[in-house]
């Protein structure tokens, strides 16, 4: 039987690439057929995910920039099409933001978390669209539930996040004329380096093991497990993919039952 390769010939920008969420992604756009762009600003573990994919028989080309300085996102997409000639799938996934109590957060971390996030995802979609007009492409962000339920610790990951679902929203009416499909997934609790630290943190916090802090954190959290890098990843593959086609200007829960408004 022919293996399925669903975005071959394709070619996917996917930032924030170099581990976690980002990495769970460009490792699956590849398999499935993607060559992917890589980038992030950590250039050996990029090096790592490059090296993960072509052991998998995929793909991928790396660019380290910090997508935080206004003209690196445009270097970015100028990259993808000096490499391949085209880009159809753009998925805009970089951006980490300051946790603490609102007065505690500085204007700097303020202007941090959207400087990434933000507006790193806003000048690559704008320097890629004229190419995904071309492919009749796809523009994914990856948001977190956090814009659309915020709490006390989360005020500048919470803004940044609803900023991007309305940037879905917004984008997706431009994306109608152009032919464009931009949809926006929002995950839950994944299992990464962050999520990790924040674990042992409890853990110790409570002289408990990690399993039992993670018992612990799943109560407390009221949700049904901690999700997992690639469960975020077959999402984006579905939503990006010919079954996803249907998806448009959607915001996608992936959450573990964490969103309980509706």
């Amino acid at each position: 039987m022919n293996e399925v390769r669903p975005f071959a010939g394709k070619i996917a920008i996917v930032t924030g690439a170099s581990r976690g969420i980002g990495r769970a992604i460009a490792v699956r756009l590849a398999r499935d057929g993607a060559r992917v762009a890589l980038c992030a600003r950590d250039a050996a573990a990029l090096e790592e995910a490059r090296a993960e994919i072509e052991l998998g028989g995929g793909a991928a080309d790396v660019l380290p920039l910090d997508l935080r300085l206004p003209d690196a996102p445009g270097r970015l997409a100028a990259f993808a099409v000096e490499r391949n000639g085209r880009i159809d799938m753009v998925v805009n996934n970089a951006g980490a933001t300051q946790r603490g109590e609102f007065e505690a957060l500085t204007d700097d971390e303020w202007t941090d978390g959207f400087a990434l996030k933000f507006f790193g995802a806003v000048r690559l979609t704008r320097a890629a669209w004229p190419h995904l007009k071309l492919a009749r492409g796809a523009v994914l962000f990856i948001s977190g539930i956090g814009g659309r339920t915020p709490g006390a610790q989360f005020g500048i990951g919470g803004s940044v996040n609803a900023a991007l679902l309305s940037l879905t929203k917004s984008l997706a009416d431009t994306g109608l004329r152009d032919g464009i499909r931009v949809n926006a997934i929002c995950p839950g609790t994944i299992r990464t380096q962050r999520f990790q630290a924040r674990l042992e943190k409890l853990a110790e916090a409570k002289s408990i093991g990690l399993a039992a802090a993670e018992l612990e954190f799943l109560a407390g959290a009221k949700v049904t497990r901690i999700g997992e890098p690639e469960d975020v990843a077959a999402l984006a593959a579905f939503v990006l993919g010919p079954e996803g086609s249907l998806l448009h200007g959607a915001i996608i829960d992936l959450d573990a039952g964490a969103t309980k408004t509706v």
